[in-house]
């Protein structure tokens, strides 16, 4: 059976179905969401396989979102019609087992039985070799400049079916619809399709090649590469040529500014750092933290008129799905002060609720604190965040009480996960 026929058969295309319909996301430019994708395949199936076949599909252009980043500036989604994903993530089931296998082991990116913390694990094992030097490189914009020719013939070197090849050149030059209007796409592979990232790793399976060609030692998650080396010196280098390879052989642009020859602690990767002892511990990155901090504010803002039931429901929903991925890390000490952080912006949020002394000594009253200290802090002139770090107040409304209201802890939650 030749390729397409296999794509287009009827239990690749249930799979990719169900999985479609699993991971649900935003509709595409014809509003059709995955709730009514059988009912559209009911209606519409029978021309677009005939079309698919016949070589005359053309993909709905690609809803244009930007989802704004942590470090500030905007990244560029592109969300194809719900059909439309589930003819790529057809395409993608039939297409991973062709390319993967050849695939580096040190790519760790969207791939079967990989993920980011293997790639952690791995960095880690070279820093404690002795590789105590990462060359982080940066591609600027990846995305968005993957050039289609250069993308095309790598596909073309495992995949003979013409039609497919077609396909996806059509799926890449779909067009963005933006205001209303159609522009075209010259270059880039839209972020947001279920293709994007294999197309991604077959395009940067060259420059895995390169590396391992010159015995580097590496961890590539998509397009986040690091190259581990024992000498700035040797690091410098290794930037210098990696920078000319994918300029000139690959087309795309690395980004100066975020790009560098550093201590692997003094870096981030996949959200991680580690510690500059010989051990190499797995850390919580900085900007981890700052993102964490970012996301609990908007739950706690106090401006925001919400229940303190609904408020916690959502801290909880939050922390609890980072912690997921961040068990990772080695050095668990700084989640005590993290939910001790969280604990506070809590009190801040209660404090302002009881906006009259009078609520505010009725409440102080009730979790029992002596009468001098209720009319000393009810009468308080601080402002609402001094105040809620107060000894007092941080004892009467502590860790227990909060755990009674059902907050969870990050601790906790840490050594279950680390034990399970």
């Amino acid at each position: 059976m030749a390729l397409l026929e296999r794509i287009l058969a009827r239990d690749n295309l249930i799979t990719a179905l169900e999985r479609v319909e699993g991971n649900r996301g935003a509709p595409g430019i014809d509003g059709v969401s995955t709730d009514q994708l059988r009912d559209y395949i009911r209606t519409h199936w029978s021309s677009i396989r005939a079309q698919l076949l016949e070589g005359t599909y053309r993909p709905a252009p690609v809803r244009r979102v930007e989802i704004p980043k942590p470090n500030g500036g905007t990244r560029l989604l592109g969300i194809p019609t719900v059909m439309d994903r589930l003819i790529q993530q057809a395409i993608l089931q039939e297409l991973t087992p062709i390319f993967d296998p050849n695939f580096s082991p040190c790519s760790f990116g969207f791939r079967p039985g990989r993920k980011a913390h293997d790639a952690v694990r791995q960095a880690q094992r070279y820093i404690r070799e002795g590789y105590r030097y990462v060359v982080d490189i940066d591609l600027e914009k990846f995305f968005d400049r993957v050039n289609h020719d250069i993308l095309m013939s790598r596909v073309a070197r495992k995949v003979k079916d013409k039609r497919v090849l077609k396909l996806i050149r059509a799926y890449l030059q779909a067009g963005v619809m933006i205001e209303g209007v159609k522009v075209q796409t010259e270059e880039g592979t839209p972020q947001g399709g279920p293709l994007s990232p294999l197309l991604a790793n077959i395009l940067l399976d060259d420059l895995d090649k390169e590396l391992e060609k010159r015995g580097m030692k590496f961890c590539r998650y998509a397009d986040d590469c690091n190259i581990y080396v024992k000498s700035l010196r040797a690091g410098l280098r290794v930037k210098q040529g990696i920078q000319r390879f994918l300029e000139k052989k690959l087309k795309l642009k690395v980004n100066e500014e975020k790009s560098a020859v550093d201590r692997p602690w003094k870096r981030t990767f996949l959200g991680f750092s580690f510690t500059p002892e010989r051990e190499a511990r797995i850390r919580l990155a900085p900007k981890s933290i700052q993102r964490f901090k970012q996301r609990i504010r908007q739950s706690t803002d106090p401006n925001w008129s919400l229940p303190m039931e609904e408020r916690i429901r959502r801290v909880n929903q939050y922390t609890m799905g980072w912690m997921g991925y961040f068990q990772l890390i080695e050095t668990p000490s700084i989640l005590r002060n993290m939910e001790g952080w969280v604990r506070r912006r809590l009190r801040l949020c209660l404090w302002l609720q009881w906006k009259r002394v009078r609520t505010r000594i009725r409440e102080l009253r009730a979790l029992g604190l002596n009468e001098k200290t209720v009319m000393e802090i009810a009468n308080t002139r601080k402002g609402a965040w001094r105040t809620a770090k107060t000894p007092q107040l941080h004892q009467a409304l502590g860790k227990s009480y909060w755990l009674a209201q059902g907050l969870k802890s990050l601790t906790q939650r840490y050594f279950e996960l680390r034990q399970g």
